[in-house]
C-alpha cells in the first residue's frame, strides 16, 4: 500500500466510507482526487470490476495521486478537470453515470505548505492562489486591480470578514505607495489594517485568514464550480447513487444544505446527513484541519 503523501492526510474518511458505503464494482466520480487520500480508499472498496474516476484541476496533485492508486485493481481514469467539465469527462471515458459522486472542497494541505502557490500568509511567496495553470488572473491581479468597493464586497462576499471595508482601503493606500505582490505583504498590510500582531497569544486566528480565503474563493471562482457541480449531480447519478460533500466554511456548505433541501423537496433526493457530520474529537486532536470539516451525504431517488 503506498504510504500518505507527507504532511497530507484525508479528514472524516470512517464517516465517508460508511455513509457513501461504497461497493465492488461499482463507477466512482471524485471530483477533487487531490493527491488520493479518500481515492485510495475508494478504488480499494471497488474491486477489479469497479471503475474511479478522479479530476483535479491541479496538475502537480494529479501526479501524486497516479502513484498512489498506482497499485489498485479497479479500472483508473485520472483528468485535468473542474466541476464545469465532469459532463465532457464522463463521455470521454465512456460513463454515462455513476454511483457515487465525491467532493471535498478546499484546498489542499499539500498546496498550502507550497510557499511558491501563494495559498498561505504562514509562508511568503508569490500572491498566486491559482489551483489551475490554466487560469490567467492570480490573487495579486485582484488585489492590485479591484476597486476599493470591489474589494470590499469581495472579502465580505466571500469569507464574511466584518472588516472588510477596513481591510480594502488599507490595501488600496498600500498599492498606491508600491504593487503588493507577495503573500507577506498582504499579511502585514491586513494586520496593520486591523490593528492586530498575528505572534500575540490573543490572537485566536491569524487576521489574514479570512481575506486570503476571499481571494482564493474568487481566483478559483469556487462557488461557481460548486454551483455547476450540484446542478450536474442529479443527472449523472443513477437511482441510488450517492452524493457527499465536504465544505470548511459556511460559504461552500450554505448551497450544498440549499441544494440538498431543494432537491428533497422535488423528489429527487433523499437527504442521508439530516445535519452535517463533523470530525469526533480523536481526529480534530489529531488533524487540526478536520475541526472545520462538514459532510453532507444525499441518495438519488429514481424517476
Amino acid at each position: 500500500m503506498v504510504d500518505e503523501p507527507a504532511g497530507h492526510t484525508p479528514v472524516l474518511t470512517r464517516e465517508v466510507c460508511e455513509l457513501l458505503a461504497v461497493r465492488a464494482g461499482e463507477t466512482v466520480l471524485d471530483a477533487t482526487v487531490g493527491v488520493g487520500g479518500h481515492a485510495r480508499l475508494f478504488a480499494e472498496a471497488l474491486g477489479p470490476e469497479g471503475t474511479f474516476i478522479g479530476l483535479d484541476v491541479d496538475p502537480a496533485n494529479l501526479a501524486v495521486a497516479r502513484r498512489t492508486l498506482s497499485e489498485v485493481a479497479c479500472r483508473v481514469e485520472l483528468v485535468h478537470a473542474n466541476f464545469e467539465e465532469l459532463g465532457p469527462v464522463l463521455e470521454s471515458v465512456g460513463v454515462a453515470q455513476v454511483d457515487v459522486l465525491f467532493a471535498d472542497l478546499g484546498v489542499s494541505s499539500t498546496q498550502l505548505d507550497d510557499a511558491a502557490r501563494g495559498f498561505s500568509f504562514q509562508r511568503d511567496g508569490a500572491l498566486d492562489m491559482r489551483m489551475d495553470p490554466r487560469l490567467t488572473t492570480t490573487a495579486a491581479d485582484l488585489i492590485n486591480r479591484l476597486k476599493e468597493q470591489a474589494l470590499g464586497d469581495l472579502f465580505y462576499h466571500n469569507a464574511q470578514e466584518r472588516a472588510a471595508r477596513r481591510i480594502a482601503k488599507r490595501v488600496c493606500e498600500a498599492r498606491r505607495e508600491k504593487r503588493i505582490t507577495t503573500t507577506g505583504q498582504l499579511a502585514r498590510i491586513i494586520s496593520n489594517a486591523l490593528g492586530v500582531d498575528p505572534s500575540s497569544r490573543r490572537t485566536k486566528i491569524h487576521p489574514a485568514t479570512r481575506t486570503f480565503l476571499a481571494l482564493r474563493i474568487a481566483v478559483n471562482d469556487e462557488i461557481g464550480c460548486l454551483q455547476a457541480l450540484l446542478a450536474a449531480a442529479p443527472e449523472m447519478l443513477r437511482p441510488g447513487g450517492r452524493i457527499g460533500v465536504i465544505a470548511f466554511h459556511s460559504v461552500e456548505d450554505k448551497p450544498v444544505k440549499t441544494d440538498f433541501r431543494g432537491r428533497k423537496r422535488e423528489g429527487v433526493y433523499r437527504i442521508v446527513t439530516q445535519r452535517p457530520v463533523v470530525a469526533e474529537a480523536e481526529e480534530r486532536r489529531a488533524n487540526p484541519r478536520s475541526r472545520s470539516a462538514k459532510l453532507r451525504v444525499a441518495i438519488r431517488l429514481p424517476e
